[in-house]
């Protein structure tokens, strides 16, 4: 197997653990909060919705970083 396609495979998938746990974690406190106040559930998916995408942004860096290494080394 060509080391490149391994390498690819690695940087895409290690790369979307850490977000997708985090919108997980997120999307958790966020219901939690709002379970307990609803009357604050706007502000509170307000933020949840921004944290979740500066979440995403690492997982698109990561698939950067993968297209980089398919295609240009």
């Amino acid at each position: 197997m060509d080391l490149k396609v391994l390498a690819t495979g690695l940087a895409i998938g290690l790369g979307a653990i850490g977000p997708g746990v985090g919108v997980g974690l997120v999307a958790l406190g966020a219901l939690q909060g709002i379970a307990r106040n609803p009357e604050v559930a706007g502000e509170i998916r307000t933020n949840m919705l921004l944290a979740i995408a500066f979440a995403e942004a690492i997982a698109i860096y990561s698939l950067v970083v993968a297209l980089l290494i398919a295609f240009v080394l």
